[in-house]
Parts: C-alpha cells; structure tokens; sequence
C-alpha cells in the first residue's frame, strides 16, 4: 500500500480466545506520542546466538504465517523461542489494536511481540522503543505509509532496526512495510503513482526515493512494490528501475524491481540470499543497461527489461542472481509492451566458464556426467527425451563453499530440479508448476572437507528435443 492511507488489517482475534494463549500486558507509552501494547511474556529471550538473517515480503499488510514461520524457525535454528515487534506508523481504523501481533502469537516459537505505533518521526527515538528493538529478535514493519517509515531514516530506531539483523535476527513487512525493507525505496512522500503515470512522465513529482536507509545481506540495489498485479504495478515498478539507473541510485549500473503479489503472497529470503516465494506470484524485473529515455517532461523509453516470474514455491538467488531464466519486456514512448505478466523464459548461458552437453545414459548418480573439472560458472544442456527421463549430473563443493544453479526449461516440458548429496538424500529442490517454467535452487556445504554432488534434473510432464540450460555457479 503506499500514500497515506490506513493500514490493512489483519482478521481479528477473539479476546477470549487470545486470553487463553497469551498474555496481554499494555503499558503505559514512554512519552504521550507513541503506544505500545505487548502481548505474551513480560521478559525478553536471552540467548548468545542467533542463526539468522531472515526476511519476509509480503504483498499487503498482514503477517503470512508461512513465512513467519519460517524466518522464525531459521533465526531460532528451530530451538527456544524469540522477541518480535511490530512498528506502526499509525493505528488500525477498526478491530484489533494488534493485528499483526494477534497473528505472531499464534506462531511456535515466539516468546512475546509488541506492537509499537508512532505518530511522530520523533518517536523514533523512544528510549523504551528503542529497547524493545534492540531485544527482540525480528522487526515487522506495518502496512500504511512508507513515507513515515522513511522518516526514521538516520534516527536510533534505524540503527536499532540494523541491529536485530546484525546479531543474527531479521526484518520484514507488508505493503508500505515490504517498500521500507528494500535498498533502493519508493517512499511515496508526495503522493502515490500508477504505471500510466509513472511510464508517461517518469520524474513526474510523485515519483520520489529514499536511499541509504536499510541495506540488507544480499539485497542491495532493490526497489520493493506491493499489490503488485492487483493494481496492476508493473509499469511503475519498470520506471522505478529506470529511474534508480538514470540517478545513480545503484552500485552496479542494474537495478532490480521486486514486486508481491497482495493476497497472501510472500518472499522469504534466507541468510544465503535464497528467496522462496509463497501464496501469490512475484516478479524480479532487471533493467542492466541505461535507459534510452529517461528525463524530465518525456516518456519512457526502456528495451529489454529481463523479468522473472516467481510462482509459488519457486526461488531466486539474490546473492548468485541469474543470468538465466527471464522473459524480456520494453517500454517505448511511455506504452509497456502487451502481456507484461508472462512469457518464455529465455534459454542463457554464464559469461565465461565452461559447458557440457549430456551423453546419455545420464539416467542414475552411477552414471552422471561429471562437470567436477569444469570451471564455475558453467552450463550443463540436455533435453527429457521421455516423460520418464531423469538427467544427473555430478560437482563438487568445499566446506563453507555455495552451488547455485538456474534451470531454463523448454516450452515444450516441465522438469523439476533436485541436488542430491552422494548418498542420493535430496538437499534442495524446486519444483515450480507448468511446461517452460524457470528452476533454481541453491546450497552451501557446511560440513567439513569437499564432498560430490547430483544435479537431478526430472521430466514431470511431456517431453521433447528441446534443449534445457542449467548454470551451475559456486561461490
């Protein structure tokens, strides 16, 4: 959600059934402008360690306990419990005054979360706010109005905010919430934007960033949106990278729109960057070149944005981001080209490195193709001659070492992807649904010493010549 406008709530708890799961502590607020309400225990966790980071971005408001639960589980190392906070930058219109608290409690794993609502951007530097951050384990930012968010910009409560994902926490949100968490944030301080708006006059005044606020492992040189098909966002999302490009608002010269899908969809990012979208669809929209057009008082002119469109249960690697995988869309004179919400992935090769094509029989670990030699990144092509065939290919990996590989699957199939350790026990997977759907997936080897790997590659449903491209990077 962006603008001012009141935060989506999530569906209201009953008093009485809340009274039997937790315990609801209000205290009196540290200073008469920001509220806080505390629900379940009294006390903070204490623990020395902590397994994190983890990030959600959600699509609207609510907590998505998917994901919740998951950023939980992977902070905890899915032992003892944790801290949890909710900032708000204003208070739900009706219902429960801790609606995204309501949920959290219900969640294995959580010892207590507090809803924080400021009013000011001089709450942010609330003494016991600012406590309650720095002792809890996980920060959820509302939905609402980014731009209050971004006025926290520079205060103790960012550096709080910074500091729960330090020790090994993590940060989330929805809708204003999911912008606020990205490293490149349309803050929305002069109004909202739609994608006709946005495409026929970028640097129209609505159209403004905030940078350098919170800049994530793994994340950086994003611009997060919300509601993303709902309200149909992909347009401005495309001048959002533009814009970051055109401004020098990147590190690389790329910039890469992340955008959610509202009801109920929701990216989970581990500590190693791998993101796992659930509930809804969401889109990565790369733009890797300067724009053709991009000024004050013209359109926008942009060819060959790359967009990948994560389905539910598909991944994306944000530390090792693929070179493969995308559909392509432009922009020309301010009009999008038709059907912006799908397409064929594109079959790519890595810059440099090496390649193998299959030799069957490649039907089993025993009889793998070995890439162990091959220099990363490397390619590995074949096709699922049958409904039935199974392609393995074998590498290995050092201790503390990464495997990322992004599978481009022909239209003509659909193929799952699984890596198997040397005992055949599965590490990974992605499984993502229909014929030319995108796989990728990503490990990292703690164990000590080096160890073989499998790459399985498996026909789900049809089959044909036509050739699949893996990209196998290490890092």
């Amino acid at each position: 959600m962006t603008g001012p406008l009141p935060r989506r709530l999530a569906p209201p708890v009953a008093v009485t059934l809340l009274a039997l799961t937790a315990m609801l502590t209000t205290e009196e607020p540290a200073h008469a402008a920001a509220d806080r309400v505390r629900l379940g225990s009294a006390s903070d966790v204490t623990r020395p360690s902590w397994q994190g980071p983890a990030f959600t971005m959600n699509g609207d408001g609510g907590v998505v306990p998917d994901t919740m639960t998951r950023a939980i589980d992977a902070i905890r190392g899915s032992t003892g419990d944790l801290d949890v906070v909710v900032l708000a930058g204003s208070a739900p219109t009706s219902g429960s005054a801790t609606p995204e608290c309501d949920t959290v409690m219900a969640l294995a794993g959580v010892n207590s979360c507090t809803t924080w609502t400021l009013s000011t951007a001089s709450d942010a530097g609330n003494a016991q706010l600012n406590a309650d951050v720095r002792n809890a384990e996980f920060v959820y930012f509302a939905g609402g109005d980014q731009c209050r968010y971004a006025a926290w910009k520079g205060t103790p409560l960012e550096a709080s905010v910074e500091s729960v994902v330090a020790k090994g926490g993590g940060s989330g949100g929805g809708s204003a919430g999911t912008h606020i968490n990205s490293s490149i944030v349309y803050d929305a301080c002069k109004g909202s934007v739609t994608s006709a708006e946005a495409l026929t006059a970028p640097y129209r005044s609505t159209v403004t960033f905030t940078t350098g606020m919170f800049n994530w492992p793994n994340y950086a040189n994003t611009v997060n949106d919300s509601h993303f098909v709902t309200r149909d966002r992909m347009g401005r999302t495309m001048a959002f990278v533009a814009r970051a490009i055109k401004d020098g608002l990147t590190t690389n010269g790329a910039a890469w729109g992340v955008g959610v899908e509202q009801g109920g969809g929701s990216l989970f990012i581990d500590k190693n960057g791998l993101a796992t979208e659930y509930g809804q669809n969401a889109y990565i929209v790369l733009g890797d070149h300067q724009p053709e057009q991009a000024t004050p008082g013209k359109a926008l002119t942009f060819s060959n944005y790359k967009i990948w469109r994560l389905a539910p249960g598909s991944t994306f690697d944000f530390r090792n981001r693929p070179s493969c995988g995308y559909y392509r869309r432009s922009v020309t004179n301010g009009t999008a080209d038709a059907n912006l919400y799908n397409g064929t992935a594109e079959s790519c090769g890595p810059t440099g490195g090496a390649g193998l094509g299959e030799t069957e029989p490649n039907d089993s670990r025993g009889s793998a193709n070995d890439v162990t030699a091959l220099t990363s990144p490397l390619t590995m092509t074949g096709s699922m001659q049958s409904s039935t065939d199974r392609d393995y290919f074998k590498f290995s990996l050092n201790s503390g070492q990464s495997g990322s590989i992004q599978c481009a699957i022909p239209s003509s199939y659909d193929a799952d992807l699984y890596l198997l350790d040397a005992n055949g026990s599965t590490q990974a997977r992605s499984v993502n649904n229909g014929a030319g759907a995108a796989e990728s997936l990503s490990f990292t080897r703690t164990a000590s010493g080096a160890a073989s790997y499998y790459v399985d590659l498996e026909a789900y449903s049809g089959s044909g010549p036509e050739t699949y491209t893996c990209t196998l990077t290490k890092s």
